[in-house]
């Protein structure tokens, strides 16, 4: 994979502008006024490294990892051999570097930082789609996501199988209970969101079968089920008649999620893929060069 062609995978609403702000905020954080360790090194000394995993992964953060060594040495070089969305085994080699030895060195930690938790997040997803790929319910992340990453974690979801709900609160609208509660009742909000906002763009959160029949009767074209049981899922399915896109949500682990499925539902949201990860173990070797 060349340096030209990393950023020709990513979703429309992620380029190399915004990573590269993203990874600029970083760098700052870590580094501040300067990195004290790495100037122990004679300036202009100039190193390799390779970073291999020590897990069985999916990839994902390519992006980031360049922008952090760009940032700091624009005449870093690098040899890919894995692009995001790969399955990778422990002990495999991801990239050659060769650069700046002091540069190489402050980018080490915030390189493997967001490529440890965006690869988590993919192999995560990766996981859930797999159970479910014979079936057409899609997994969904939602908007429980780290903050600062958050657009960094809905492409590692993409990157593993799943699909993204709504980006934030600005590109769609969720009717949750509370909501609801505010506005009276749910025939009541769902018009006040019709007046202002397509259709499609509009879902409400439902929790009993009940409630589900007031949706529909009010127009909605997009219900969220929250915490239903199976029993009732199958019940939602057969009420609904494909009349709304309906989606599970609640109580949705890697042992329930196939059962959620086929109860016949179209999606399956699930805040773990981007809050309940653990980091994928990296590490960066690194080689002075003569």
């Amino acid at each position: 994979m060349t340096q030209s062609s990393i950023y020709q995978t990513l979703p429309p609403y992620l380029n190399a502008v915004l990573i590269a702000e993203q990874v600029k905020a970083i760098l700052q954080e870590d580094i501040g006024k300067g990195d004290l360790t790495a100037d122990l090194i004679p300036s202009g000394t100039r190193a390799s490294a390779t970073i291999i995993s020590r897990e069985q992964a999916v990839i994902c953060g390519c992006a980031w990892v360049e922008q952090c060594f760009t940032q700091l040495d624009p005449a870093v070089s690098f040899d890919w051999h894995v692009k995001d969305g790969d399955l990778v085994q422990p002990n495999q080699t991801l990239v050659a570097i060769e650069g700046d030895a002091r540069a190489m060195l402050s980018a080490e930690r915030p390189a493997l930082n967001f490529l440890q938790t965006l690869s988590a997040v993919a192999t995560h997803t990766r996981q859930y789609a797999e159970l479910i790929a014979d079936l057409p319910a899609k997994v969904l992340d939602t908007r429980k996501t780290l903050p600062g990453l958050r657009l960094a974690q809905k492409y590692a979801v993409l990157t593993g199988g799943g699909a993204n709900q709504r980006l934030a609160l600005y590109d769609g609208i969720l009717i949750k209970e509370n909501h609801i509660t505010a506005a009276g009742s749910i025939a009541s909000v769902l018009k006040a969101a019709f007046d202002i906002c397509e259709t499609e763009n509009i879902q409400i959160e439902v929790e009993t079968l009940d409630e589900l029949q007031q949706a529909l009767d009010a127009g909605a074209k997009s219900i969220l089920l929250d915490n239903f049981t199976l029993n009732d899922l199958r019940k939602a399915v057969t009420t609904t008649q494909k009349r709304a896109l309906l989606e599970a949500s609640g109580n949705v682990d890697l042992t329930t999620v196939r059962a959620i499925a086929e109860t016949g539902v179209d999606r399956i949201s699930i805040g773990g893929l981007t809050k309940h990860i653990q980091a994928i173990d990296l590490s960066m070797r690194i080689q002075m060069q003569l």
